[in-house]
């Protein structure tokens, strides 16, 4: 004799018949639908070193938009990086854009450094979303996508791609210590490597107006603290606005103990990104969702 046996679909699946739901759940439902649907379809542009290829009108075209959304953040807007506008800036230059439809949402702009004995570096540089979008997500996906197809373009599949950061945003810090390899300073043990000290001496020497450091700056190279680096510009942070915070407070706690943000100090990082390390993240985070709380 046949017996049947009930179909019955996992709970890790969660389908739900509308149908069969009472009117109350089925409205909730509609509404939640309704919201998916309000969700910005952002269109994403990468460009790799513009001014090295495009015409005196496009590039005053991207300028005028990189500027009119760095005014959303900046009263006075720096002349630094993609804002200052000339060729030469934007030659080095790897700039990731969001727009919504007609409208620039949002940009990351990082700005490729070469180092004697390690080659080409990528600085992570300055990312600025319209407040309006800044609820979605896009300050990290453009940074991402901008470092993706960096390392597509340049086919760096199983090497390292070091970079760099430079801040006094709490936040900036933190997400660099959490999502790249080896960041030195970080809460995380690490090893202080030649490559480490190395790009740490060409930056001092010979970026520092890339990176937006005073040249009066004192480069402390135990902590990799550049001190009185943003004093009185639109860079310096307070250290009682906790706008600029992470939610990891054992990070925050470890930046805040090495600057002195009333002097307008800035903490200089370095580390690497690669694909390896970045498919440990990806398996690593999905199975977190299996493990139990």
């Amino acid at each position: 004799m046949n017996q049947q046996i009930p179909f019955q679909i996992p709970k890790l699946f969660k389908f739900q018949n509308e149908k069969t739901m009472p009117l109350s759940q089925r409205r909730i439902v509609k509404d939640k639908d309704t919201k998916i649907k309000k969700k910005i379809a952002y269109r994403y542009q990468i460009l790799h070193k513009p001014g090295t290829y495009m015409t005196d009108f496009e590039m005053r075209k991207l300028v005028h938009e990189i500027r009119e959304v760095a005014a959303t953040a900046f009263n006075p807007i720096p002349e630094y990086q993609a804002m200052r506008g000339t060729r030469d800036e934007l030659s080095d230059k790897v700039i990731a854009l969001a727009w919504d439809k007609s409208t620039l949402a949002g940009f990351a702009s990082t700005v490729e450094l070469y180092v004697p004995t390690i080659g080409n570096i990528l600085h992570l540089g300055l990312t600025v979303v319209r407040p309006e979008h800044r609820s979605n997500g896009l300050t990290h996906l453009l940074m991402q996508k901008a470092i993706t197809s960096y390392i597509l373009k340049n086919a760096i599949y199983f090497d390292k791609l070091w970079i760099t950061n430079c801040a006094a945003v709490l936040s900036s810090l933190v997400n660099v210590a959490l999502h790249f390899e080896e960041v030195y300073p970080s809460p995380k043990k690490v090893t202080y490597t030649p490559q480490h000290k190395i790009i740490a001496e060409t930056i001092n020497i010979l970026y520092r107006d890339k990176l937006f450091i005073r040249p009066d700056s004192y480069f402390d190279n135990k902590n990799h603290v550049f001190k009185n680096s943003v004093k009185d510009t639109v860079f310096q942070k307070d250290a009682s606005d906790t706008a600029y915070y992470h939610r990891n407070i054992e990070y925050n706690n470890f930046y805040k103990n090495l600057m002195d943000f009333s002097n307008g100090d800035e903490i200089l990082q370095i580390g690497y990104a690669s694909i390896p390390a970045a498919i440990r993240h990806a398996v690593f985070n999905t199975m977190k969702g299996f493990m139990p709380q």
